[in-house]
């Protein structure tokens, strides 16, 4: 399935300006009908598989607790 420009920047949360952007540094691949880009929308799974596995090691990050200081208890 192709998506335009406007619908790529609403998918990735960013600027219309800055998908096309990316599109000029070849970073997305797209097809231009002579009007306007196409993206072909399956090229981001990776993307957003990549951003569930990093989502999920920082809430394990931010869920381990904090060890116990081994000089806290330490009285000379």
């Amino acid at each position: 399935m192709y998506i335009t420009v406007e619908e790529a920047a609403e998918l990735l949360s960013v600027s219309p300006a800055y998908v096309e952007n990316l599109i000029m540094q070849r970073k997305i691949r797209a097809l231009h009908d002579g009007e306007q880009y196409l993206i072909y929308k399956e090229q981001f799974n990776t993307h957003f598989e990549q951003l569930e596995k990093y989502k999920i090691l920082v809430d394990e990050l931010a869920s381990e607790p904090i060890p116990e200081d081994m000089d806290v208890k330490d009285e000379d």
